[in-house]
């Protein structure tokens, strides 16, 4: 009787990455030749291309099956496709990777072999980046602040999502109904049986980031409202020891004031600056409840991760 071979499907997000994914479908099945104990399908999900790119996809399908593309309806953004990708992958493990090949899909084979030895996460970690080493060093600091922040369900330093996942966690993440999840996060809260693999993220093939600003704040903000309370105490602290130092300088002003009555001129200065100082420290701290206010917005509304468009080569 013949052994079923175990079935792994290769994920990839993309949104306009058209001199990339067919380069990318070459570098995977070179991979699995070398890998014929297992059978695999590439499956792409395509977060609204307004290039070419879903274009190349559909003439891939046409000669490649073990290619399957998701074409969403919008662009649902960089967090909700992914994790809604996962949840249609059905192999014994799904190996996620970026379609600009900043995470080699060599080391797919190396995910592979540390799976079969019994770890259920097998997952790439940058030791350095070819990328720009302000942005990696800004990474690195985020990524160690909210650590130290949300303690033992941290999220990883210096992971993206590159790595290999038993079908076992996958069925957990099918389980979370969470209308904008923080992968990174689902990943260290439920993650177990983890391997870490470290690499040297290269740069990209070809094409820009598509990451900006806003998109990585949101990230950021993501995390933290996800994974720690720690802004709310802080506000709380600050609060609190600002009010007893305001209450500290306006009794020593009054102090001063008896003993110096004719002499002593307080001036406008201080109290300009007080009012300003506070009211800076109090907008701020209004920007952090309301980030975990529309947090909270986010998770009742119970959206889908999103809506597709098509489905390619899917039976």
């Amino acid at each position: 009787m013949e052994t079923r071979k175990k079935h792994i499907s290769v994920l990839t997000a993309c949104y306009n990455e058209e001199d990339n994914v067919a380069r990318l479908v070459v570098a995977v099945s070179d991979v699995f030749k070398q890998l014929p104990q297992y059978t695999y399908e590439h499956m792409f999900i395509d977060n609204c291309s307004t290039d070419k790119t879903v274009s190349i996809l559909r003439n891939i399908t046409k000669t490649d099956k073990q290619v399957k593309v998701i074409v969403n309806a919008r662009n649902f953004g960089h967090v909700r496709s992914p994790v809604h990708a996962l949840k249609q992958c059905y192999g014994d493990a799904v190996v996620f990777l970026v379609a600009d090949f900043q995470d080699p899909p060599e080391m797919i084979s190396i995910f592979l072999s540390k799976w079969e030895t019994g770890s259920k996460l097998v997952l790439g970690i940058k030791s350095q980046s070819k990328e720009n080493p302000l942005m990696f060093a800004l990474r690195k600091t985020f990524y160690n602040l909210l650590s130290k922040a949300s303690g033992n369900d941290a999220p990883l330093k210096n992971f993206t999502g590159f790595g290999l996942y038993d079908k076992t966690f996958i069925d957990v993440v099918r389980e979370i109904d969470d209308p904008y999840p923080f992968f990174r996060g689902v990943v260290s809260e439920y993650g177990y049986d983890i391997t870490k693999i470290e690499y040297i993220q290269p740069l990209r093939k070809s094409g820009k980031s598509k990451n900006n600003f806003f998109t990585l704040y949101d990230l950021a903000m993501l995390g933290f409202t996800n994974h720690s309370k720690l802004p709310l105490r802080l506000s709380a602290f600050i609060g609190f020891f600002s009010a007893i130092i305001s209450l500290l300088v306006a009794f020593g002003y009054f102090i001063y004031k008896l003993l110096y009555w004719d002499t002593f001129q307080a001036g406008t200065a201080p109290m300009v600056i007080g009012v300003f100082f506070f009211s800076s420290v109090q907008l701020f701290f209004i920007g952090i409840i309301g980030e975990y206010i529309g947090a909270i917005h986010t998770q009742v509304r119970k959206r889908p991760l999103v809506i597709e468009r098509e489905r390619i080569n899917f039976d």
